[in-house]
């Protein structure tokens, strides 16, 4: 029986802009910053998956943009179930922003995430971050593209 999982996925955001060699990282913004490769610096190499004006997106068609919103929310969906078969448990609704760098084959290059503050213990954070690093190493996003590409949002994550 698969186990359920419910993440909720609010506001598919339009504005975004994101290239870069990247390994499979998984880690907070903070994280990223101290490290030398902050999100504005991978905005910069990264392609917008989608955007307002459709000649700064990757996924331009109306029915492009659809199938990615299909995809990134089964990709959440994917990386709850992980979590759940690796005994992760959340205990309670924790809401999170993610921005995820993708290359152009859909492997994931970075995947950035930040928790709402006091949302989650900083023991639980780093059991998270453990899992995700691994979900991310073997995760291949749907859908490819001719370039590489991000997409961000926010999330709601909670067992079921």
């Amino acid at each position: 029986m698969q186990p359920k999982i419910t993440i909720l996925v609010f506001g598919f955001l339009l504005y975004f802009t994101c290239s870069s060699s990247a390994q499979k990282i998984a880690m907070s913004f903070e994280e990223a910053a101290n490290q030398g490769v902050p999100f504005e610096h991978l905005d910069s190499l990264y392609k917008s998956a989608v955007h307002s004006d459709k000649d700064l997106a990757v996924f331009k068609s109306p029915d492009e943009q659809a199938k990615l919103r299909r995809a990134y929310a089964q990709m959440l969906h994917d990386l709850g179930i992980f979590l759940k078969e690796n005994n992760f448990h959340w205990e309670t609704q924790v809401r999170s922003f993610n921005r995820i760098y993708f290359n152009a084959d859909g492997a994931v290059d970075y995947f950035l995430y930040n928790f709402a503050p006091e949302q989650i213990s900083t023991e639980k954070e780093r059991e998270f971050k453990q899992l995700l690093h691994l979900f991310v190493q073997h995760y291949s996003f749907p859908l490819k593209a001719g370039e590489k590409f991000a997409q961000c949002s926010p999330v709601k994550y909670l067992d079921r």
